[in-house]
């Protein structure tokens, strides 16, 4: 068996001596011989694969933890969790690149406008258990500030949804929300709301709910987002997805980040500017799965869109439990 010096093994797997050592001392890459006399390590050729997969690792921000985990499995394995692990970093990093954008926004003073226009929210909301499930999993409200839906699952799915949502309509009776600090109120909501589920949940991972929604200030909406409902904005004849599913793979089910027991929940929140004659819709994935998005723009422009959105997700079969919540920013009546 050939041996390298750990001089000669670093510059070939392109990790210093430094790293080696610490890997060796958290047995995530052991050299195949130690001087007993010296204590100097030697390496195999053979472990350069693993040392340079640790160092690509490395380079992408993984942690050791995980470096450690993916080195443990085989090549096919190890892809997956590398594409889960990449799939993340770039969710959490479009929810940091929206907050960057509004405190830029908010610190340069370029989203002034004409406040001479009182706005207002009108609202109407449905949940619809579908064709297919044999009980409705998702929650809706529609009050007069706080929009929001969850969308359950596993054994508790029900109580979980409903725990979800109960634990952020105190916001809706507040007096006034701040509107410098209403992200920072929207987000403790939700881990409050994480709090209740882990409890409706029974302190497992087996139920959860996914939760999406918005805070009317008077002025814009606060968004908090987590799992995989979504929310639109139809503006000026263009539809455009203001949320990003928290899933491993677009087409995969599993969640990257929900509620549920023993979670700490890290919504994506954001502020959303509003303008006159902008429509909102909230919706859980038995929408968005089941009617393609080319067809929700359509039916957005109904009157009763909402309506039409549930009846044309049952038409394509109903599969999953249905929710929407669609609202408008109006004039205020005088």
């Amino acid at each position: 068996m050939e041996l390298l010096t750990i001089g000669a093994f670093a510059r070939a797997s392109r990790l210093s001596p430094k790293a080696l050592r610490l890997y060796d001392e958290l047995e995530l890459l052991r050299p195949a011989r130690v001087d007993p006399d010296t204590g100097y390590r030697y390496y195999a050729a053979e472990q350069l694969g693993q040392a340079r997969l640790v160092a690509w690792l490395r380079r992408l921000g993984m942690p050791l933890a995980r470096i450690r985990a993916v080195c443990a499995l085989d090549a096919a394995g190890a892809a997956r969790e590398i594409r889960a692990y990449w799939a993340r970093v770039e969710a959490e990093t479009a929810a940091r690149r929206d907050l960057a954008a509004f405190l830029v926004d908010q610190l340069t003073d370029q989203s002034r406008r004409d406040h001479a226009i009182m706005l207002e929210l009108r609202h109407s909301a449905r949940s619809d258990r579908g064709l297919v499930r044999p009980a409705n999993q998702d929650t809706v409200y529609a009050g007069r500030r706080l929009l929001a839906v969850a969308d359950g699952f596993g054994p508790a799915g029900a109580p979980a949804s409903s725990a979800a949502v109960r634990a952020l309509r105190y916001l809706d009776e507040a007096e006034e929300l701040p509107a410098d600090g209403v992200l920072t109120v929207l987000e403790d909501a939700v881990r409050s709301a994480g709090a209740a589920v882990c409890e409706a949940a029974g302190g497992t991972n087996e139920a959860g709910t996914t939760l999406t929604a918005l805070l009317w200030t008077g002025a814009k909406l606060a968004l908090a987002h987590i799992g995989d409902c979504r929310a639109y904005l139809l503006r000026d004849g263009e539809l455009r997805r203001i949320t990003r599913d928290h899933r491993v793979e677009p087409e995969s089910l599993m969640l990257l980040k929900a509620l549920a027991g023993g979670a700490d929940p890290v919504p994506d929140v954001r502020l959303q500017e509003v303008r006159e004659g902008d429509r909102y819709l909230l919706c859980s994935d038995g929408l968005t799965e089941a009617v393609a998005e080319e067809r929700i723009k359509e039916l957005l422009a109904a009157e009763d869109a909402v309506q039409a959105l549930i009846d044309e997700a049952n038409a394509a079969g109903g599969p999953d439990n249905v929710s929407c919540v669609v609202a408008d920013i109006v004039a205020a009546a005088a």
